[in-house]
Formats: structure tokens, C-alpha cells, sequence
């Protein structure tokens, strides 16, 4: 390779005048411009005057290798980067519902005719917008809320196909082409939806002077020594989602980044930098791998690969309708470490006629919950807190009170904040922010929900 060429020459030359021995990387351009990553070492041979006779070494192509642990590293440090946005994100959300919760506070006081309502509702439309951004950052960290359903790939895409045209533009043209011949898979499809969005987006901004945007679907088989060369990718068939532009391509120094949050090489003001890492979360909660492919002067395709299912669609949770209002005259259990939280909270239930019991943490709870277990009609608590989380408090509680109702809070994802200990069992789930009526609304659901009777 021409930047790599003195170095070489520099280092075999070292060897002949001191006899040291070489071992070094380098890149080879192969005849049909092919860049190849290259081991090679060598040693010097010499006569009985020590005079270098010849010089001995070996080569090897380790592309395939230095592929593999560079793929690991981004994933090692997409998975760091993933946690510190989810962290970020999910105490976010906690300072977002104690603000939107305030707010409707307010508006449940001012008239429509007062100035200062005009105030609250711009104070309110700005913690709605700092909600997606925080959507956005718990979808990359894989930790949002998502409803998978079994879906056809081609459906989602037509569904967003009219749409897209307009989005674009007229120097876009957009193209498709589409296996029909596709299986189904499990999937969020108005997240799917938000992963063709974004990369049309993406795809149109590497296109300023237009182009040709080009999705296509097919099925594919994954082998297992390809599920190996791809952390993160499953054996076995696969739809694949490939979106084509016809751009200038992606800088070699830009590639490494393009899914990392607030990354963008878009001028201040004129994108978030979460289109892609928005597209990396949603995809690899999904279950599946995505890669790039991009040349300079050739544009850039982003192939998505996601496992396809079979079988009936699955068994939706139960919900059930709340008949009467959302007030309520029950004893309620509220744990919540965010002081400011556990406050607005309070508020919302006194106000609307329950009665509080409120505790800081799970070991206080268990207290309150001791003192009380005969009053308590229902178990409000967040997921995530210090020593006693949520989980492991519902936990104990169930074994004294199997039947007691419980509503869970996180800013993450029900998966990811209760595992197996989720609404399959009967227990409800609020996702923050959320708004005083929202939690009204859940709670008078759990709390109305048919007991079943205790085992004879």
C-alpha cells in the first residue's frame, strides 16, 4: 500500500544493517484493488563472516482476523456508550414526569382565557419534546418500550412507501424491491417503520444534489461460521432489509461513529446525531445485526439482518377497560427513591382520594409494609433503586400477599426492568414520564383487575 511503503522499506533495511528480526503489519493493494491487512516477520541470514547472505521471513493474511476484533471492539464500545445513554435517559425521565406532572398541575388551575396558560402549554409542548429525545436515547441503549407483533418485512415498507416519496423530495427516487417470497419475524412495526424514516433520512442528507434511494428485501440463511464473523448474529434464516444510496460514500474516519449518539457531521443545529444510533438500538433490540458497506464516490448500503419466526402470532397480555373513573378510595403502598418524584406522586393519589403510604426504598418499604400488610391495598413501586429494587420488594411482598395488586414505574422497558416478573403475571407496568391521569389510569386498571382465588 502506497502510505505504508517507506515504512516497510525503512523497517526490512533496519534488519539487514542490525540483524534484528521484523515483525509488523502492513497493508497490500491486490491487482484487482483489494486492500489486504498483512502479518509479516523476517530474520537475516549470515555467512561464517557475518555478512547478511539472505533474508528469511513469512507473511500472513490476517484481514478476515483484524475485521473480526475491530467489529468486537465497536460492539464493546457501543455496549459501554448504550448503558452510560440508557443511565442518562432513565434518571432523565424521572425529572420529566416530576416537570410534566407540575405542569398539568397548573393547567388543571388556569383558565383558558388566563395569559399564563399560554406559558405552561410552551413549558409542556418542550418536556413533551425532551420525552423523544429521551426515546430516542433509551431505543439506542436498547431499553425501550417496544410491542412486537409478527410481521412481513415488505408490508412495513409499503406502509411508509407513499410517505417517503414526499419526505425526500423530488431529486430522490426511490426505489424497491422486494422479496415476496419473505417470511415473518418479531418486531415493533411502528419501530421498523422509525428504522426505513431515519434512514431515508440519512440516506437523502448523503445525497444533496439527489439520487436513488434503494430498498430492497430478501431471505437469506445465515451459516454458523458467518453468525461467528458478526458478533451479536443468530444461525438460521433471516430477513434482510438492504437501503442503497447513491451518495459520495462514508469517510474511512467518520465510519467508526456514524451509530454513536449525538455524533453528526451536519452543521450546529441541523441534526440531533440520533438518527443512526436511533436505527443501532431499535435494530438490535429487535434481535438483530446491522452493518455498513460504503466506498467513496460509490455510496453506502446499510444492510439490517433480522431473525425470522414462525407460528401463530403470539398471546397478547390482558388489558382491561377501566368502566368507572379514575379515583379511588384504596390504602396504596408508593415506593420511589426520587424525592421529587414520590412527591408529585403522593400528590396525584391524595388528591384523587386514595391514601398514601410513602417509602424512600425498598427497606423502608418493607417496613411500612410490615406495620400495615392488612391496610395496604395495592403495591406502587419504581424498578431501579438502590440495595432493594423493586423487583426483589414485589418479591417478598408476593410471598406474604400473593394476591396483592401491583403497578410497576421505570424509565426503562418493562423487559428490561422486570424480566420474568412482568404484566404476564398479572401486575401492571407505567413507563415514565408519564402524566397524573396515565398513572391514574393504570393503577384503577390493576386495582379492578378479577382476583383469582387463593389455592384450597
Amino acid at each position: 500500500h502506497p502510505d505504508d511503503k517507506v515504512r516497510v522499506q525503512q523497517t526490512v533495511q533496519h534488519t539487514i544493517e542490525t540483524h534484528e528480526p521484523f515483525a509488523h503489519n502492513h497493508r497490500i493493494v491486490t491487482p484487482d484493488g483489494e486492500v489486504r491487512l498483512i502479518f509479516s516477520l523476517g530474520h537475516t541470514v549470515l555467512n561464517e563472516q557475518g555478512t547478511v547472505i539472505r533474508l528469511i521471513g513469512s507473511a500472513q493474511d490476517i484481514t478476515e482476523q483484524s475485521n473480526l476484533a475491530e467489529q468486537l471492539r465497536q460492539a464493546q464500545k457501543m455496549e459501554a456508550v448504550g448503558r452510560l445513554a440508557g443511565g442518562v435517559a432513565h434518571d432523565f425521565n424521572n425529572l420529566l414526569t416530576v416537570m410534566d406532572c407540575h405542569v398539568q398541575f397548573l393547567l388543571q388551575d388556569l383558565d383558558e382565557s388566563t395569559p399564563q396558560r399560554l406559558d405552561v402549554e410552551a413549558i409542556k409542548k418542550a418536556t413533551e419534546n425532551a420525552a423523544a429525545l429521551t426515546r430516542q436515547l433509551l431505543a439506542f441503549s436498547r431499553k425501550q418500550i417496544l410491542q412486537p407483533k409478527l410481521i412481513n418485512l415488505n408490508d412495513s415498507i409499503s406502509n411508509i412507501e407513499s410517505l417517503l416519496g414526499r419526505l425526500l423530495g423530488e431529486t430522490v427516487t426511490v426505489v424497491t424491491r422486494l422479496d415476496t417470497s419473505l417470511g415473518q419475524m418479531k418486531a415493533d412495526p411502528g419501530q421498523i417503520e422509525q428504522v426505513l424514516m431515519n434512514l431515508a433520512v440519512n440516506a437523502r442528507d448523503a445525497m444533496p444534489m439527489g439520487g436513488a434511494l434503494t430498498i430492497q428485501t430478501r431471505s437469506v440463511i445465515v451459516s454458523e461460521m458467518q453468525a461467528k464473523l458478526r458478533p451479536g448474529m443468530r444461525k438460521g434464516p433471516h430477513a434482510l432489509l438492504a437501503v442503497s444510496d447513491s451518495g459520495e460514500g462514508i469517510p474511512d474516519d467518520v465510519r467508526p461513529h456514524i451509530f454513536e449518539p449525538f455524533f453528526t457531521t451536519k452543521e450546529v443545529g441541523q441534526g440531533t446525531g440520533l438518527g443512526l444510533a436511533t436505527v443501532y438500538g431499535i435494530v438490535k433490540q429487535s434481535g438483530g445485526v446491522i452493518d455498513v458497506v460504503s466506498a467513496r464516490g460509490k455510496g453506502t448500503t446499510f444492510n439490517l439482518y433480522f431473525p425470522l419466526t414462525s407460528g401463530d402470532a403470539p398471546e397478547q397480555a390482558q388489558h382491561y377497560a377501566v368502566t368507572g373513573g379514575l379515583t379511588g378510595t384504596e390504602t396504596i403502598l408508593l415506593v420511589e427513591d426520587a424525592n421529587a418524584l414520590r412527591a408529585v406522586a403522593t400528590r396525584i393519589l391524595t388528591s384523587n382520594g386514595y391514601k398514601v403510604l410513602a417509602a424512600e426504598n425498598g427497606e423502608a418499604a418493607l417496613r411500612v409494609f410490615r406495620k400495615n400488610e392488612e391496610k395496604i391495598d395495592a403495591l406502587l413501586t419504581d424498578v431501579v433503586m438502590p440495595e432493594l429494587g423493586g423487583r426483589e420488594l414485589a418479591a417478598i411482598i408476593l410471598a406474604d400477599r400473593p394476591d396483592i395488586p401491583i403497578l410497576f414505574m421505570s424509565g426503562y422497558t418493562e423487559t428490561a426492568a422486570l424480566g420474568k416478573l412482568g404484566t404476564s403475571r398479572g401486575h401492571g407496568f407505567i413507563g415514565k414520564p408519564f402524566t397524573p391521569e396515565a398513572l391514574l389510569r393504570q393503577l384503577r386498571e390493576v386495582l379492578d383487575r378479577p382476583r383469582k382465588p387463593p389455592a384450597p
